[in-house]
């Protein structure tokens, strides 16, 4: 799970596993792999670092 935060600041939590794309059209769009978009604060390389640490928390010992 990764704390983002929506265009109007309200945070909200999401489960990385479900992340299909991201976009930076300028803003960040992530686009579910239900088809969902949810449009977020963070910068694209900002949510792909928390997946990375995310994924580094919940895979100890795998290669980056």
């Amino acid at each position: 799970m990764i704390y983002l935060e929506r265009l109007n600041g309200t945070g909200f939590v999401l489960n990385a596993e479900l992340i299909r794309e991201l976009e930076s059209t300028p803003d960040t769009i992530i686009t579910l792999v239900s088809g969902d978009k949810i449009v977020v604060r963070d910068p694209v390389d900002e949510v792909v670092s928390a997946v990375i640490e995310y994924k580094k928390r919940i895979h100890p010992g795998m290669p980056t």
